[in-house]
């Protein structure tokens, strides 16, 4: 394995650390602690401020995807090269397993700690606010295609240089305050996988749908936004030599 392609798994891998360990973190630590808890608002600030922050510090070496759905989009958007799939892939969700476990070590440290769901997702009675299958499903490929929707968008040719990493982590803030009640939000599923594996039971069940939807929503995201951003007047490899010059191979979070 060449240098590049480790450090941009050791990007993913870390990226996707923090976002699941400051995300999930802050749902499970900080949401409800007596008197003074932080809330939705304070969650949904965690995970856009997660993102937001690793995409400055790896954004550049890896490109800052830090969710499976994310590579997928950017992949189907062509901005994301064959071969940096998987392994994306395999390192966030890595990532988000290792966080999710050392979130766990540090919550049971606590006397009488009730685990409950773990910030785990879920629909149906697994749902925060009940909601149903379809309810969950709909609002999860909603908001994963606008994520994407964004991501290209401000890291695009001709949009601010430098500044992407503040709407997206705007967006994803924006996105939990919208779906905490109805599916704890995903739009990530390596975000997903993680708390569920040790939450156990009935949120691995559920685990296919933060799967399903998010790379749908993702996939459907990255093609209508090649269509919006792309120049009209090039032809498909002076697209390609656009982005390789523009972006370094990947568009930057940032």
């Amino acid at each position: 394995m060449n240098k590049d392609i480790t450090r941009r798994i050791a990007a993913e891998f870390f990226g996707t650390f923090w976002l699941t360990f400051g995300g999930c973190g802050a749902a499970v630590l900080a949401a409800a602690f007596p008197s003074l808890g932080i809330g939705f608002l304070g969650v949904s600030l965690a995970f856009g401020l997660s993102v937001l922050t690793m995409a400055y510090a790896v954004g550049h070496i890896s490109g800052g995807h830090f969710n499976p759905a994310v590579t997928v989009g950017l992949w189907s958007a062509g901005r994301c090269a064959n071969n940096h799939v998987l392994p994306y892939i395999f390192a966030q969700v890595i990532g988000a397993i290792a966080a999710a476990g050392i979130l766990w070590m540090i919550a049971s440290g606590k006397a009488g700690w009730i685990p409950g769901g773990f910030a785990s997702n879920g629909y149906g009675e697994l749902s925060p606010g009940k909601y149903s299958l379809t309810a969950c499903l709909v609002t999860e490929v909603l908001l994963t295609f606008f994520f994407l929707f964004i991501i290209i968008g401000t890291t695009s040719r001709g949009a601010a240089v430098g500044f992407a990493g503040i709407p997206i982590g705007l967006a994803l803030t924006l996105i939990h305050l919208i779906s905490i009640p109805v599916t704890n939000t995903s739009v990530n599923p390596a975000r997903s996988t993680g708390p569920a594996l040790f939450a156990g039971g009935e949120y691995v069940g559920q685990l296919w749908l933060f799967w399903v939807a998010p790379l749908i929503g993702a996939a459907i995201g990255g093609v209508i936004a090649r269509w919006m951003y792309e120049p009209a007047d090039v032809t498909e490899s002076q697209v390609v030599d656009i982005i390789e010059t523009e972006v370094v191979e990947e568009p930057r979070v940032y």
